[in-house]
C-alpha cells in the first residue's frame, strides 16, 4: 500500500462517519425513519439520561414521536473527532438541537435549545459504516420567545 493510500481512506472514513451525523440529524428533523433504518445496525442503541431505545424498530419510532412534541426542529451538527480502528470506530459530535414550541401558555412560540455531545460507536458492515451505540451528553438547554418569519 502506498503512504498516500493510507491518508486517503482514513479522510474516506472520517468523511463517511460524519456524514452519517448530517443524515441523522435530518432524519430527526424531518420525521425520516428509514433513513434511520439505514445508517443504523439492527441492534443499535440509542440513549441519553432520559430515555434509552435498543434495537431499530426503536430507534425508528424516534422522529414522529419528536414530530408530535416539537412543531419544528433543526439539529445542527459542529466538530465531530473520531477513532478508527480497522472496522471500528468512536467519537464524539457535537450538535446543536433547536425545537420550536408553539403555545399560547407560553406567550407565543418558543425555541428550546439543546447544547448537546453524541458519544458514538460505529461498525462497518459489507463495506459501509453504521451507528451501533450512540449515548447523548446533555450539556445545556435554552428556552427564549420565537418570531415567525414572513412568509
Amino acid at each position: 500500500m502506498i503512504a498516500g493510500e493510507t491518508s486517503l481512506q482514513i479522510m474516506a472514513d472520517e468523511w463517511a462517519l460524519l456524514r452519517l451525523s448530517w443524515l441523522y440529524a435530518r432524519a430527526m428533523d424531518r420525521n425520516e425513519p428509514d433513513t434511520l433504518a439505514a445508517i443504523f445496525t439492527a441492534d443499535a442503541k440509542l440513549e441519553g439520561d432520559w430515555f434509552k431505545v435498543e434495537g431499530i424498530e426503536q430507534i425508528k419510532q424516534l422522529p414522529t414521536g419528536l414530530s408530535k412534541r416539537y412543531a419544528g426542529m433543526m439539529h445542527t451538527v459542529h466538530n465531530q473527532t473520531v477513532d478508527i480502528a480497522d472496522d471500528r470506530a468512536a467519537g464524539e459530535t457535537y450538535c446543536l438541537a433547536h425545537h420550536l414550541i408553539e403555545g399560547e401558555g407560553r406567550g407565543g412560540p418558543t425555541i428550546f435549545d439543546m447544547g448537546i455531545r453524541y458519544w458514538s460507536r460505529w461498525v462497518r458492515i459489507d463495506g459501509a459504516w453504521r451507528f451501533a451505540h450512540r449515548q447523548v451528553t446533555l450539556d445545556w438547554t435554552e428556552i427564549r420567545p420565537a418570531r415567525r418569519t414572513l412568509a
